[in-house]
C-alpha cells in the first residue's frame, strides 16, 4: 500500500489550523482577565432647611482630563490655589440643580483642598476636595429636587458618580461620611450616550426624630469623649477623703462622700451646659485647638487635686468652671451641622439631655468603685498610680494640642476607642464593688452579734446568782467598713 505524497503548502496549512485551535483553546479555558478599576467621584449631600451643602470628592487625574485643567500628584496649595477660578468656571457649567418643575438653584463654590485617599480596590490615589451651597429659589423644597451633574462624566465616559446624603436632620441622620445613604448614582448611558438627571426626593421627616438623633449623639459623644469622662472621674476620685493639711488622710461617711459626687457632678453639667448653650446660640467661631488645650489642662489639674489636696472642698466649684470650656468643645460639634434656629434650640436640647444621661449612667457605675478604692489597705498607693496614669496621659494630649504630636497622646486617644469594653469593665467592677461592700457590711453586722451575746453572757450569770453588782461590759466598735471588726471589754466591778 503506497501513502500519497502530502504538499508543502497543505502541511503548512494544517500546521496554521491547528496552532490556531490550539490558541483558541487556550484562551477560552482562561479566567477573564480584570480590569484595574478607576476611582469614582462622591458627591455628599448635607440637607438643611433652606439649602444643601454639598462636598465633592474628585480624583484628581479624571478631572484634569476632563476639565482641561493641569492638576497631578506634584500639585501644590500655591499652584491650587491660582486655579480655584478656572475650577470654579468649569463646575459652574456642569454642576445644575433645579426643582421638579425646572426652576434654577444658585450654586456657589468654596473652600477647595487636595488630600489623598483610597477607595476598595483602587489602591491610594490623589483627590481634589471642593465645598459647594445650593440654594433653592423661593418656595423651593430641598427635600425634593433635581440634580444635573455631568462633571468628568461628560469626557470620561466609564466615570461614575456616587451621591449621598450624609446628614439630613429631619431624619435623624446626624452621623458622618461613614454612615452616607447612597441616593443615587450618575453614570453616562452606553446605549444611548446621554447623562440623565438625578431626581432627589427625600422621604419627609419630624422634629422628633432630629431631637431624637441629637439624644442619641451626645451621649455618644461622651461616651467616646475619653477626655471628658476622664476629667469628671479624677474629680471624683478622693471626694471620700477628707483632707488634712496638703494630705489626703482618714474618711468622710458614705453620705458626705454621695453628696460631693453629686454636688461636682452637678456643677460640671451647669458648667458645660451654660457654655454649650452659650456657644450655640451666640454663633461664636471659637477655635478649636485652644479649647482642647484648656481641657487637657483641667485633667492635668484634677490629676494633681487627687494625688495631694490643692482645692479641698471646692471641687464643685472647680468643675463648674472648668465644665465651661468642656461645653465649648460640645458645641463645636454643633456648629459643623449649619442648624436653624429652630432645629439648634430641640439639637441642643436632645444633645445635652444625651450628655446627662450618659453622663449619670457613668457616675453610678463609678461609684461603688469609688467608695470600695477608698476602704482598701492600699488605697492611697492605688489613688496615686491612677492619678499619676491620667496626669501623662493630660500630659500628652495637652503637649499634642499645643501642635507636638506625640505617642502618649495616641496611646491615650486609642484607650477610650473601645466604648463597650469601657462600659464592660465599668459594669464588672461596679458589680465586684458593690458585692464587697454587702459582704462586709453583713459581717460587720455578724460580729455585732456574736460580741454583744458574749458581752451579755456574765449579765445572765449574775442575776442567776443573785449578785448585786453586775459586771460591766463596754463594746467597742471599731471601723467595720475598713474590716477591722469589733471588740469588747468586759469587767467586774470592785
Amino acid at each position: 500500500m503506497s501513502l500519497l505524497p502530502i504538499s508543502m503548502s497543505h502541511a503548512l496549512r494544517m500546521l496554521a489550523g491547528i496552532a490556531v485551535a490550539v490558541t483558541a483553546a487556550v484562551l477560552l479555558a482562561a479566567p477573564p482577565a480584570a480590569a484595574h478599576p478607576m476611582p469614582h467621584s462622591v458627591l455628599l449631600l448635607d440637607v438643611h432647611e433652606t439649602s444643601v451643602t454639598a462636598e465633592l470628592e474628585l480624583p484628581v487625574s479624571d478631572f484634569s482630563l476632563a476639565s482641561g485643567i493641569h492638576l497631578d500628584d506634584d500639585t501644590t496649595t500655591r499652584q491650587l490655589s491660582a486655579r480655584k477660578a478656572a475650577i470654579r468656571t468649569y463646575l459652574a457649567a456642569h454642576v445644575h440643580p433645579t426643582t421638579t418643575h425646572g426652576q434654577a438653584w444658585t450654586v456657589a463654590f468654596g473652600a477647595m483642598a487636595l488630600g489623598r485617599t483610597e477607595q476598595t480596590s483602587t489602591g491610594p490615589y490623589r483627590e481634589l476636595t471642593v465645598q459647594a451651597t445650593l440654594t433653592p429659589p423661593t418656595g423651593g423644597d430641598t427635600r425634593r429636587f433635581v440634580l444635573d451633574y455631568d462633571a468628568i462624566v461628560h469626557q470620561v465616559v466609564t466615570h461614575t458618580v456616587l451621591v449621598s446624603v450624609r446628614q439630613d436632620w429631619a431624619t435623624g441622620k446626624v452621623a458622618d461620611q461613614d454612615s452616607a445613604t447612597q441616593v443615587g448614582v450618575i453614570r453616562i448611558d452606553s446605549r444611548t450616550m446621554t447623562i440623565a438627571p438625578l431626581t432627589v426626593n427625600l422621604e419627609n421627616g419630624s422634629v422628633w426624630s432630629g431631637t431624637y438623633a441629637m439624644f442619641r449623639l451626645g451621649a455618644h459623644h461622651i461616651l467616646e469623649g475619653t477626655d471628658h469622662l476622664l476629667f469628671l472621674l479624677i474629680l471624683l476620685l478622693p471626694a471620700p477623703l477628707q483632707a488634712v493639711g496638703k494630705r489626703w488622710s482618714g474618711l468622710t461617711s458614705a453620705r458626705t462622700a454621695v453628696r460631693r459626687i453629686g454636688k461636682t457632678t452637678l456643677a460640671f453639667t451647669l458648667g458645660h451646659s451654660a457654655a454649650l448653650a452659650l456657644s450655640a446660640f451666640g454663633h461664636l467661631d471659637i477655635p478649636a485647638r485652644p479649647v482642647e488645650a484648656f481641657i487637657a489642662l483641667s485633667i492635668l489639674v484634677g490629676a494633681v487635686h487627687a494625688i495631694r489636696p490643692i482645692f479641698p472642698g471646692r471641687e464643685a466649684v472647680v468643675a463648674g468652671v472648668f465644665g465651661l470650656g468642656h461645653g465649648m468643645a460640645f458645641s463645636l460639634t454643633l456648629a459643623e451641622m449649619q442648624l436653624s434656629t429652630g432645629q439648634l434650640a430641640l439639637s441642643l436640647a436632645g444633645f445635652n439631655l444625651g450628655i446627662e444621661c450618659m453622663q449619670l449612667m457613668l457616675v453610678l457605675l463609678a461609684l461603688p468603685s469609688l467608695l470600695c478604692l477608698t476602704r482598701l489597705r492600699r488605697h492611697s498607693a492605688l489613688r496615686t498610680g491612677c492619678a499619676v496614669l491620667t496626669a501623662v496621659a493630660a500630659l500628652g494630649w495637652l503637649v499634642e494640642r499645643l501642635g507636638l504630636p506625640n505617642p502618649v497622646a495616641r496611646a491615650a486617644d486609642s484607650a477610650g476607642t473601645d466604648t463597650s469594653q469601657l462600659l464592660l469593665i465599668l459594669m464588672t467592677t461596679a458589680v465586684l464593688a458593690t458585692f464587697w461592700m454587702i459582704t462586709n457590711h453583713r459581717r460587720g453586722k455578724a460580729d455585732l452579734l456574736v460580741v454583744g451575746q458574749i458581752a451579755m453572757g456574765p449579765v445572765g450569770d449574775a442575776a442567776r446568782l443573785g449578785s448585786r453588782e453586775g459586771p460591766r461590759c463596754r463594746v467597742v466598735e471599731t471601723d467595720v467598713g475598713r474590716g477591722e471588726g469589733l471588740r469588747a471589754e468586759s469587767g467586774h466591778g470592785s
